[in-house]
C-alpha cells in the first residue's frame, strides 16, 4: 500500500471541504422548492443548519488553499500557472462573498444573485483547482 503523503492529507481535506461547500449549495438549491412548499421558513431553517457546516468548510477550503500555495514555489511556475492561480484567488474570493451577502440579506433580489453567484463561482474555484493541479 502507498503511504499517504503532506499533499495527500491536504488534497484530501481540500477535496471534502469542497464536496462540502460546492455539493451542499446545489443540494440545498435543488431542496429549496420543496421546503418552501411546505412552510415558507423551512429554506431559512436548514440554511442556517447548512453554513454551520458550510462555513467551517470554506475555512479549510482557504487554510488548504494557502497550503498548497505555500508548498509551491510561484516563482518558479509559468507565467499561465501564476495567472490560473490569481484568476482562482478572485473567483474564491467571489465565491465568499456572494455567499455572505446570499447569508445575511433580507433583499429577494440580493438572495437570489447572491446564491447564483456563489454557486457559479464555486464550481468555476473547483474547475480552476482541477486545472492547476493537472498543470504543474
Amino acid at each position: 500500500m502507498l503511504s499517504p503523503t503532506a499533499e495527500t492529507i491536504r488534497t484530501t481535506l481540500h477535496v471534502l471541504a469542497a464536496t462540502i461547500w460546492v455539493g451542499g449549495q446545489f443540494t440545498l438549491a435543488g431542496l429549496v422548492p420543496k421546503l418552501r412548499a411546505r412552510d415558507a421558513e423551512l429554506p431559512r431553517l436548514v440554511a442556517r443548519g447548512f453554513n454551520r457546516i458550510a462555513w467551517p468548510a470554506f475555512a479549510v477550503l482557504l487554510a488548504t488553499g494557502i497550503w498548497q500555495l505555500l508548498s509551491h514555489d510561484l516563482a518558479e511556475q509559468s507565467s499561465d500557472y501564476n495567472v490560473t492561480v490569481f484568476v482562482k484567488l478572485l473567483v474564491v474570493a467571489l465565491s465568499g462573498l456572494a455567499a455572505a451577502a446570499h447569508s445575511t440579506t433580507k433583499s429577494k433580489v440580493v438572495l437570489a444573485v447572491g446564491g447564483a453567484v456563489a454557486g457559479i463561482t464555486a464550481v468555476g474555484a473547483v474547475f480552476l483547482g482541477l486545472l492547476l493541479s493537472t498543470g504543474t
